[in-house]
């Protein structure tokens, strides 16, 4: 039973942390080089120690970070197709993408190369496959076109990556619009 509570606090620990770094790099629009791990323990009310046991550099904390942001912009895709139209739902998660992308910008810089490959091979499929899932409803709706899929799609989100953080703003949300209009069925 004291092994359970450890675990149970030792997981709830780690969520915190998890959870304060978020904030933290929300805070600082993704710029990791201004994620302050002192700042990160402090808000989770946990010791730099229990940090540190949790995640020995801050690279394990960012891809945890990364990891946790994709699980929810994945996760997203039902809850999302289940209180829109398809083509709404489908703009509704390219929005959070964007989002999502900016603090990806950060992580990946952050993140050594071999790290990124492992971590970035076990999500991608699962963000296609999201994606997928919510054009194939706006096909099925005949609101979005036959002929394009979700590996289109990405590449034309790649287009973010060629985006200064000075112009992120005023230039990602238009960047959805565009696709999206794109998208729609003739």
């Amino acid at each position: 039973m004291v092994g359970r509570e450890r675990r149970s606090d030792a997981v709830a620990n780690r969520d915190r942390i998890v959870e304060a770094a978020r904030a933290e790099l929300s805070r600082t629009n993704g710029a990791v080089a201004d994620l302050k791990l002192h700042r990160v323990a402090k808000a989770a009310g946990v010791g730099q120690g229990t940090l540190y046991r949790h995640f020995p550099t801050r690279e394990h904390l960012l891809a945890e970070v990364y990891r946790h942001e994709l699980a929810e912009l994945v996760d997203a895709a039902g809850p999302l197709l289940a209180e829109h139209p398809p083509l709404r739902a489908l703009t509704c998660w390219l929005q959070r993408l964007v989002e999502y992308a900016r603090v990806k910008r950060g992580v990946m810089a952050a993140i050594e190369a071999s790290a990124w490959r492992d971590l970035h091979s076990d999500q991608h499929q699962r963000l296609d496959d999201a994606l997928e899932v919510l054009l194939e409803q706006g096909r099925a709706a005949g609101e979005v076109r036959d002929d394009v899929g979700a590996a289109d799609v990405i590449l034309l989100l790649g287009g973010l990556a060629r985006v200064s953080e000075a112009e992120w703003d005023a230039r990602a949300q238009p960047m959805v619009s565009v696709i999206v209009d794109g998208l729609r069925a003739r």
